[in-house]
């Protein structure tokens, strides 16, 4: 197995080194909180975008593309939705010399540009339900020490879905398709996963309630990966989107929103790697499997002719191959340089494997070597694929499930955060003022309530001392 001291006790510097040279993005842009992608990072992030993408459209969502820019106007018609953030937003005041007659913002989400639009397109229960996405940046004036990919003032990868429904009922169920198309996609990503109601005070500002998708990094911290919102009719009724039921009566819409962002990237590069650098699990990796010639006087040109074999056979199979032919370069050389970008399979071919009609295959994920016979290269490498992204699956949901742990009072609560950073559970009376104190005195952050929650028993608020309602779960985040 392979080492993850550095991953685990440096995280910080690790994550940092890894995104620079793994070329996954260049954060030296000269405006703080904005970073480049570059073309091996914007692979990934394709390939990822591409999962969701498919997810949604299976399900009936239908891309669509705003403009960047909302009018003051419109952002400030949801009174608790823009109260939220309003110190975030960038505003356009000036256009060339001249002052603009109305302020324009920045998106920095798309509920107050999606529901005017809505207005015009919906008249009529055959209108719905109305499901749609976008993917695309939008800009918060983060205040906050910025992160590459985890917390930004441009973030680029921004997936957003939007829809509109008939009843409470409708979204109800829109809500839980959301949550299935999340888990789905994670499950892909070999992310494992805390699905939470946040609590009333962190819920999305203009929403009934928000669920939301957190995972573990290696420091102990949590990372929000995805959240979901019931918007009722709150934005429906501020901008008058209503419809004609079947009975002829008018109503306002019901709406649901979901997002995304690449912070999954981060989730994923963070999650499953170690001392030498990325992971990446073979669905989504740029390159699935990198060919290595090793070079030995008088067969050279052996070498050289099987590996262009094994590389057509791959290309053949759609499998993602390349072959490293920089004569410059050791092959160890290029093996630390492919090691540290994650790709998931290497295949050796050197004179030994020539007489024995046999290529060396090395799993990235733990660095296993098996060798197979060269006739079955593509059926070995798709078998090997599986299993790296079993293992890499097992083995994240492993370490998140060893840093959960139920406790029933304050003391023991701080004195196990004091030792190592933990998702905490513990019984909740439901009271916002013992949530409140319970992040007060933990110098923790209330996640939520476990969705699907089991019933709890013999559990008692651990501020105020009465019955536990809710289990909830504790965690210092990113």
């Amino acid at each position: 197995m392979v080492k993850r001291n550095r991953w685990q006790n440096n995280f910080s510097e690790w994550f940092q080194d890894v995104i620079a040279n793994a070329e996954i993005m260049d954060y030296r842009y000269p405006i703080k909180g904005c970073g480049v992608w570059l073309p091996y990072g914007f692979k990934l992030r394709s390939n990822i975008i591409n999962l969701i993408r498919k997810l949604l459209d299976e399900t009936g969502h239908e891309e669509i593309l705003f403009p960047t820019l909302i009018t003051s106007r419109m952002i400030g018609k949801e009174a608790e939705h823009i109260g939220s953030f309003e110190e975030q937003i960038f505003w356009i005041t000036r256009a060339g010399g001249k002052e603009l007659d109305e302020k324009l913002a920045l998106r920095p989400t798309s509920e107050t540009a999606f529901a005017p639009m809505l207005n015009l397109w919906i008249r009529s229960h055959a209108d719905l339900p109305k499901k749609l996405y976008q993917i695309v940046s939008v800009f918060r004036y983060e205040t906050k020490a910025t992160r590459p990919l985890i917390r930004l003032r441009e973030v680029t990868t921004f997936k957003e879905a939007h829809t509109a429904h008939e009843s409470f009922e409708d979204s109800e169920r829109q809500i839980r398709e959301a949550v299935n198309i999340y888990s789905r996609f994670f499950d892909e990503l070999c992310l494992p996963y805390l699905v939470s109601k946040r609590p009333e005070w962190d819920k999305f500002a203009g929403s009934l309630y928000s669920i939301a998708y957190d995972t573990i990094f290696p420091d102990g911290r949590t990372l929000q990966i995805g959240t979901i919102h019931n918007l009722g009719q709150n934005f429906s009724k501020a901008f008058e989107i209503m419809f004609e039921k079947k009975d002829g009566s008018k109503d306002f819409v019901w709406q649901t929103c979901y997002g995304i962002s690449e912070r999954v990237i981060a989730a994923v590069i963070a999650v499953h790697g170690d001392d030498h650098g990325l992971v990446l699990p073979p669905k989504i990796s740029p390159i699935q499997v990198v060919i290595i010639p090793i070079p030995y006087k008088g067969y050279e040109e052996a070498v050289l002719k099987k590996c262009v074999e094994v590389e057509k056979k791959l290309k053949n199979a759609n499998i993602r191959v390349k072959l490293d032919l920089r004569e410059k370069l050791t092959p160890g050389s290029k093996f630390f340089e492919w090691e540290l970008r994650g790709i998931p399979v290497r295949v050796e071919v050197g004179p030994k494997d020539l007489q024995e009609k046999t290529l060396t295959l090395v799993r990235r994920d733990n660095l296993e070597r098996v060798k197979v016979d060269e006739t079955k290269i593509v059926e070995k490498t798709l078998e090997m694929f599986d299993l790296i992204h079993k293992s890499l699956r097992e083995k994240a949901l492993k370490f998140l499930l060893n840093h959960v742990r139920r406790v029933e009072n304050l003391d023991e609560i701080i004195k196990l955060i004091n030792e190592k950073l933990l998702v905490v559970e513990t019984g909740w009376c439901g009271k916002t003022s013992c949530g409140l104190a319970l992040e007060e005195k933990t110098n923790l952050s209330v996640l939520g309530t476990p969705v699907n929650e089991e019933k709890i028993e013999n559990m008692k608020c651990p501020i105020c001392g009465e019955k536990a309602n809710f289990l909830v779960r504790l965690a210092k985040t990113y």
